[in-house]
């Protein structure tokens, strides 16, 4: 079994990636006043579906 201390280096910018997409959607979405669909099913697709739901949210459920 491989050591998990040599892939930590690689997993902390990609976690940190991760919580930054997902805190920026989440922000956003709670100082929009319209999206496309019910806020609190972007909220449950940004929180659960890991870096496909921030992007999604950016792309396709902001109203403008």
């Amino acid at each position: 079994m491989e050591d998990w201390s040599q892939w930590i280096p690689l997993l902390i910018p990609i976690v940190l990636l991760q919580l930054g997409l997902m805190l920026f959607a989440l922000l956003d979405l709670a100082r929009r006043q319209r999206t496309r669909g019910p806020r609190w099913l972007w909220a449950l697709v940004i929180v659960f579906i890991n870096f496909i739901g921030p992007i999604a949210y950016l792309m396709v459920g902001r109203e403008d």
